[in-house]
């Protein structure tokens, strides 16, 4: 009888071992659990270096490939680690499980803001503050290996509205809606939904841990709108192994900013007589364009272009940059008009984007830089030039231009993680009030559109997916005050 159940026993040994054979991962499924190519590096230690890579490194509104898959066949979490030689986890669930859905993974990523700032209403007083800026979740559904479902559900602000009693002032938002129909290589297709204009890098890959400031670069706090989410459809594609492309039709950005309440039962601005906030004008630049996302209440039938081509040079490892553009024929909302009732004609908005990010091979050292240009085709019948303020005038043309300068300094290995530095320094100009101030308004630029921004701090990575940051920012502008906007910040972000 003994002889008998240990040949059995056996016999369970020999069954259990084929198995776990016949199950382990081929070859090709398990160079799927790596994110899609990133520029190669020849770093030592390329896992502690965040990824200058336009291709997936940090969004789903990127042009993609096939969603990463782990070791089951099914799409990877959202996790985008911080270096292509760092895989993607292999739980799909918020990199914590395995999904209970075929197909199905949902990763997240957030940030936490605090420290003191100069607040310019208060003449500059600094005033102590806390921000829990946003937590994101980011499900998507392989419905088939070509046809995939992605979304992103933001929290803004602690809140999901405004509520006096538990003090909660935010949003609850569906920043991206969409399904991709993978088609060849070369051409793919995006559905109509809610997707993320192709311009810049940070507005396509704005997670906290793909920037090293506190708050985003200023580049994408308001000369591009980001996060600028339109409701819209594309094609991209792979043109060749250093090259991609994405081409979007979307709604118009709109020149008008101010509240729902406003927009009229024929979807115009207020009538005639009635005062309404710009939505281009020279202090804020494009923040408060982007059109609305929900129930028809789109101020025009104006469809804008925009395209994006992504380069990562195999002949220059650590080099990603990319050339984008955007045009809209007509920013001017239904029944634009002036102070004094006159109506407002048709203006034009092209923008031009051009950077890049460049990590040196074997060292440290990391490169950033960044040109933004928007041209307005008749400044004259913008809101901003025509609403009796001449502090808030727009000109032709609105610009600015970035530089960083990063090294990454590892710091050994502690609570098993790598933990690695990354000091920085930044330098912004922006001048949003050129000349040509055309309009009813007295042609008088104020020197607040016009500002350059020292940002220096330090960014700690406990792992790719985790930050901890500290920011010194020092503004200053031409307005008789100065600008009164420094700060002293801190932050923690995390993305997987």
């Amino acid at each position: 009888m003994l002889k008998k159940m240990e040949a059995m026993e056996q016999r369970i040994q020999s069954l259990e071992a084929e198995l776990k054979k016949k199950d382990a991962p081929a070859p090709e499924k398990q160079a799927a659990a790596v994110p899609e190519k990133q520029p190669a590096s020849s770093d030592k230690n390329p896992k502690k270096a965040p990824a200058p890579d336009p291709k997936k490194g940090a969004s789903a509104a990127a042009p993609p490939s096939d969603p990463p898959q782990n070791t089951q066949g099914k799409p990877a979490s959202k996790s985008k680690p911080l270096d292509v030689s760092t895989p993607a986890s292999d739980l799909p669930i918020l990199g914590l499980a395995p999904s209970p859905v075929a197909g199905l993974s949902i990763g997240a990523y957030g940030e936490v803001k605090f420290g003191t700032m100069q607040n310019p209403a208060a003449n500059g007083q600094w005033q102590n503050g806390f921000d829990a800026a946003r937590m994101v979740l980011l499900p998507t559904y392989a419905i088939t290996d070509n046809i995939i479902f992605n979304a992103e559900i933001e929290f803004e602000h602690a809140g999901s509205g405004f509520d006096n009693e538990d003090k909660l002032h935010g949003t609850a938002e569906i920043e991206q809606l969409w399904i991709d129909f993978k088609i060849v290589d070369q051409f793919n297709w995006r559905a109509p939904g809610i997707d993320l204009v192709p311009i810049g890098y940070i507005n396509v890959h704005h997670e906290p841990t793909q920037f090293y400031s506190v708050n985003r670069p200023e580049l994408y706090n308001g000369l591009i709108p980001s996060t600028w989410k339109v409701p819209g459809t594309s094609i991209y594609g792979t043109i060749t192994e250093d090259l991609k492309y994405q081409v979007m039709l979307s709604a118009s950005n709109e020149d008008f900013g101010d509240t729902f309440d406003a927009r009229t039962a024929a979807k115009t601005v207020p009538p005639p007589g009635t005062p309404y906030f710009p939505g281009i004008d020279g202090l804020n630049a494009l923040t408060f364009s982007n059109p609305p996302l929900g129930d028809f209440q789109q101020l025009s039938n104006t469809v804008a272009v925009s395209g994006r081509l992504d380069f990562t040079p195999t002949f220059l490892p650590g080099f990603g940059g990319s050339i984008s553009a955007y045009y809209s024929p007509n920013t001017t909302p239904r029944g634009a008009h002036d102070d004094f009732g006159n109506f407002l004609g048709a203006s034009s908005l092209t923008m031009f984007d051009a950077e890049f990010r460049y990590r040196v091979p074997n060292t440290g050292l990391e490169l950033r830089g960044e040109y933004v240009r928007v041209e307005f085709g008749h400044p004259e019948n913008l809101r901003a030039n025509n609403d009796t303020d001449p502090t808030d005038n727009v000109g032709k043309s609105m610009f600015g231009y970035s530089g960083e300068i990063a090294y990454h300094v590892p710091l050994g290995t502690f609570l098993s993680s790598d933990w690695e530095a990354v000091p920085f320094y930044n330098y912004t100009y922006e001048n949003f009030q050129t000349g040509g101030f055309a309009g009813t308004d007295a042609n008088l630029p104020t020197g607040a559109g016009q500002r350059q921004f020292h940002t220096a701090g330090v960014a700690v990575f406990p792992s790719p997916k985790v930050v901890l940051k500290a920011t010194y920012q020092r503004v200053i502008d031409k307005s008789l005050a100065g600008a009164l906007s420094d700060s002293f910040l801190g932050g923690v972000g995390f993305f997987f």
